[in-house]
């Protein structure tokens, strides 16, 4: 286990790190202004390294929403975009993502990774405290920080206020004026049995009934207000996927279609009839770690992306964004299960219980295969039925790196961040490439890939209506019907794209992997129960590691990587528990800190034998 001291003993241990100045293309949340780090001086500055495509980057958006309330005098936070996929790097998708997760801090876009460099970042999400006099005090990797970094801040604060050195006032913040649209940003669309369509009005917080044209609002349900509250005046926050129940379920189980209430973590059902709107499952609180499964309204969920009713399954599929897995539910029991997934981002085939997924987004009802968006993975992919469960398999996608815009035979075709699937009459699958813009078609009779439409606004879910397909343009704020009847797919020659993100150089043959975390100021590792800490360990390819591979409690670990490889990821998912540590306190307060890395690596022997990541804290070696 390696745990590195206090940020307090280590500065007087050597000498302090001047934090890298913030080097990008431009500003947005400013008003136009351009910043450089000598701007913040006075206050202490929250780094987020973050990318609109990753989930974890959404929750920690969510996680710092109060930290910036509570220290609202004395702390700045800069999103500094560093983006993932090519479409993440166009200005405009950029504007559009800080207004869709309601961004309310200042954005350096960082297309080239320059600043991500600098400050030697090795993660989405990645939060960077930086003392009211330029120096870099506290590194945090992943989800869970808000009470260390309150801690820290806290602590921060205390000692520049001492020394003079802190300056509160307002920061540099400057909200941009936000157009109104019938939709803004919606996510999903079902068609109901009246005819009319329904979708889910995501940056309004609401659902939207139209009319089968598409365009006549029948009825808004919701109030627009982020929030959770149940009844006739319903609120929702981000709400995403929508599933119809059959007719008969639905009797039973009260209510008609299933929400998911993504930034809420929880599972909403609506009563067409009235809109009357009833929390089925979820806590509200998003889930970290311990069971997934039980009663639903005791469950945490977290993140549910989309929704779909699968009659082999026997409940309602959900798309469980968060933790890279599918879930389960039962409308009449109310119970809530793992289904399929377990927890490591990644693409692994096989039995379901075993398999990998990456920010599930999209689900479709083919029958016999429940079809999927796995989005960070790029992929199309589908579970059936199998011997002694169910079995999931990959249609178009090869790993977490890789993508771009080409047709032809499936293992050669590339998409790039599909968020919707929805089944065509024909038994084909019709693709929301939201990063290509873009709708394609897998035929599973022969595994071709063709395109049928192009110039679609981030197309995020998409239904069938009459034989035509409905698509929700979400960054259009509109629905749209992009593929005319019987219009003739046809092929794109697209070039394979890789992520920008350099992979990181290791050492061949034996190398230690050391997750550095320090608890948080006044608190410790919580160890009453037996070890405080997890750690677990894959590759892709699944041969790259000799030894090393599987679960252990110690944040080092001895990897051994085999002979014959370049190149490969490495996937760490790492997890620490700490409490407060006043023993005048009978029941302190205690917390989980975790952290999932897919990390590329390049195998040369010029490479270091140890590589660090870091979870909470400053590495020290």
């Amino acid at each position: 286990m390696l745990l590195t001291p206090g940020v307090s003993e280590q500065q007087k241990r050597r000498g302090r790190v001047r934090a890298p100045e913030l080097v990008g293309r431009q500003w947005l949340n400013t008003g136009g202004q351009e910043l450089r780090l000598k701007d913040f001086r006075g206050k202490v500055l929250v780094l987020d390294f973050w990318t609109f495509c990753c989930i974890n980057c959404l929750h920690v958006l969510d996680e710092l929403r109060p930290l910036e309330a509570e220290f609202a005098a004395e702390v700045v936070t800069v999103g500094v975009h560093s983006p993932k996929f090519e479409h993440e790097a166009d200005p405009a998708a950029l504007a559009a993502a800080v207004e869709r997760y309601a961004v309310h801090h200042p954005v350096l876009d960082d297309p080239e990774l320059t600043t991500w460099q600098n400050y030697a970042v090795k993660a989405w999400p990645t939060l960077v405290v930086v003392d009211p006099e330029g120096y870099v005090v506290h590194v945090a990797a992943g989800e869970g920080h808000v009470e260390a970094l309150r801690s820290v801040i806290t602590e921060v604060i205390a000692e520049h206020e001492a020394k003079g050195t802190l300056h509160r006032g307002d920061g540099p913040y400057v909200p941009p004026e936000a157009p109104e649209t019938t939709l803004r940003f919606p996510g999903k669309v079902i068609a109901l049995p009246s005819g009319n369509l329904l979708v889910s009005d995501s940056a309004n917080h609401s659902l939207v009934e139209f009319a089968a044209d598409g365009e006549t609002v029948v009825r808004r349900i919701g109030t627009g207000a982020r929030g959770r509250a149940d009844g006739a005046a319903p609120e929702f926050s981000e709400p995403g996927g929508l599933a119809l129940l059959p007719a008969q379920l639905a009797e039973q189980a009260g209510y008609d279609v299933v929400v998911a209430d993504t930034v809420n973590h929880l599972l909403r059902g609506v009563r067409l009839a009235d809109g009357h709107v009833t929390t089925v499952a979820g806590t509200g609180e998003q889930w970290r770690d311990g069971s997934d499964s039980g009663a639903g309204l005791e469950t945490p969920l977290t993140s549910p992306w989309d929704v779909s009713w699968w009659e082999p399954a026997g409940g309602v599929v959900i798309a469980m964004a968060g933790n890279h897995t599918l879930g389960l539910f039962d409308p009449v029991s109310g119970a809530v299960r793992r289904f399929a997934g377990t927890t490591v981002e990644g693409l692994r085939d096989g039995a379901a219980e075993e398999a990998f997924f990456a920010q599930t987004s999209g689900l479709a009802d083919g029958g016999d295969r429940l079809w999927l968006a796995d989005s960070e993975t790029s992929a199309l992919r589908w579970v059936e039925a199998a011997e002694g469960g169910f079995a999931v398999r990959t249609a178009v996608g090869t790993g977490l790196f890789d993508f771009g815009h080409a047709d032809g035979p499936a293992d050669q075709a590339l998409l790039q961040h599909p968020l919707g699937v929805a089944v065509l009459p024909d038994g084909s699958i019709a693709v929301c490439d939201t990063y290509n813009g873009a709708i394609r078609r897998y035929e599973p009779a022969t595994g071709e890939v063709s395109t049928l439409a192009t110039d679609v606004a981030e197309p995020s879910g998409a239904a069938v209506v009459d034989g035509e397909l409905v698509v929700v343009a979400s960054a259009a704020h509109r629905l749209e019907r992009p593929v005319p009847p019987g219009v003739a797919a046809r092929l794109v020659e697209g070039a394979s794209q890789q992520v920008k993100r350099p992979a990181t150089e290791i050492a061949p043959g034996a190398v230690e992997l050391a997750v550095v975390f320090t608890p948080p100021p006044g608190t410790k590792l919580d160890e009453r129960y037996g070890p405080s800490t997890r750690l677990e360990i894959s590759s892709s390819p699944e041969g790259l590691l000799l030894e090393g591979a599987g679960v252990g409690t110690d944040l080092t670990r001895r990897l051994v990587l085999a002979e014959g490889f370049e190149q490969g990821v490495l996937h760490v998912v790492a997890q620490a528990a700490s409490c407060d540590d006043d023993p005048a306190v009978e029941h302190p307060a205690c917390r989980l800190t975790r952290q999932d890395w897919g990390v590329p690596v390049k195998i040369a022997a010029s490479g270091p034998k140890r590589l660090p990541l870091v979870m909470g804290g400053l590495d020290t070696e």
